[in-house]
C-alpha cells in the first residue's frame, strides 16, 4: 500500500514540479527522499520522522538570507583569516624584536604590500576555551582589564563567525602616540582544538570618524590560540599584528610601540584571567 501511494503522489506532483522554481524543486526532492528513507519503517515512527524533517526543511527555507553589504563583511573577514595563516605559516626570516625573562617574545618580518607585521608568541597558563571565551565572548569587557583599550563595541553581528567593531585605543605613556580609533570586521573561527580571531579594517557608515581620535587601519591581524604541545592544559598564544596609526610618525618609534604594546597586552591578559574564577 505504501509504495503505491509513493507513485502516486510523485505521479500527480510531476506536471506541477516542472512549473516550480529552483528552490521549491529541491524541496519537494528533499521531503520525497525523506519519504522513501523512512517507507520501510513503521506507521508512527514514518508520521513523526517526516513531521520532524519537514519542519527542518521549512525553516531552512524561511531563513532569511545576508544582505549584499552583510556578505561582503563576511568575505572580508574570511579574507582576514586567510591571509593571517598564510603569513604565520611562512617561518622564514622573522627578526627578533623583544624577548622578555619569561619567554614571551615579539617578532616582526616585512612583507610586500603589506608593510612591517609583528608576531607575539607566548605560553598561558590557561586552556584555549577559557581564552576564547574572554576575547571573543568577553570581547566588549576588554577596556576593563587592558589600559592600552578604552573600549570595544560590537557594532553588529553576522551569523555566527563575522562581526564588526570598533576600538578606541588610549595614547601612550607620554603622549608619544595620539588616541587612535579603528572599525574592524572580525572573524571568529575554530579548527579542530584550535582557535582563531582574524580581524581587518572595514568601512562602516554607522561609525564615522570620532573627534579627538585619529581612524587609524589594521590587517590582517590575528590571535591563534592551540593547545601548548608540553601541557595541553596551557595555549601556545600568536597574535600577529598589521597597523598602520596614520599621521606623522618615526619609524622607531612606532616598532617600538607596537612591540611593547604585544608585550603589554600579554601581560595584562595573564592578570586578568587570574582574577577569574574557574567555574564549578
Amino acid at each position: 500500500m505504501l509504495p503505491a501511494t509513493f507513485k502516486l503522489c510523485a505521479g500527480i506532483s510531476y506536471r506541477h514540479l516542472r512549473n516550480m522554481t529552483g528552490l521549491q524543486k529541491t524541496a519537494v526532492v528533499a521531503i520525497n527522499h525523506e519519504l522513501k528513507r523512512f517507507a520501510g519503517a513503521g506507521p508512527s515512527n514514518w508520521i513523526s520522522q517526516v513531521r520532524r524533517k519537514s519542519s527542518l526543511l521549512s525553516s531552512r527555507i524561511e531563513e532569511k538570507p545576508y544582505s549584499e553589504v552583510e556578505m561582503s563583511y563576511v568575505k572580508q573577514g574570511k579574507e582576514a583569516l586567510q591571509k593571517s595563516i598564510s603569513i604565520l605559516s611562512d617561518q622564514d626570516n622573522w627578526k627578533t624584536e623583544i624577548v622578555a625573562a619569561n619567554g614571551d617574545k615579539v617578532l616582526s618580518k616585512v612583507l610586500p604590500d603589506i608593510g612591517k607585521v609583528f608576531k607575539l608568541e607566548v605560553v598561558l597558563d590557561q586552556s584555549p576555551d577559557r581564552l576564547y571565551g574572554e576575547l571573543v565572548d568577553n570581547m566588549e569587557q576588554m577596556g576593563d582589564w587592558n589600559p592600552n583599550v578604552k573600549q570595544v563595541k560590537i557594532l553588529q553581528r553576522i551569523g555566527q563567525d563575522t562581526m564588526v567593531t570598533h576600538e578606541m585605543a588610549a595614547e601612550t605613556a607620554g603622549t608619544i602616540v595620539g588616541p587612535r580609533d579603528f572599525v574592524s570586521v572580525r572573524c571568529a573561527k575554530r579548527r579542530g582544538s584550535t582557535c582563531f580571531l582574524a580581524g581587518m579594517s572595514t568601512r562602516y557608515t554607522g561609525m564615522p570618524e570620532q573627534k579627538g581620535f585619529i581612524r587609524a587601519e589594521n590587517g590582517p591581524t590575528c590571535i591563534v590560540l592551540r593547545p601548548n604541545a608540553e601541557d595541553p592544559t596551557k595555549t601556545k598564544f600568536t597574535w600577529l599584528l598589521s597597523i598602520d596609526l596614520k599621521g606623522w610618525l618615526p619609524k622607531t618609534i612606532i616598532n617600538q610601540v607596537l612591540s611593547q604594546t604585544q608585550m603589554d597586552f600579554a601581560q595584562h591578559l595573564r592578570d586578568r584571567m587570574e582574577t577569574i574564577a574557574l567555574p564549578c
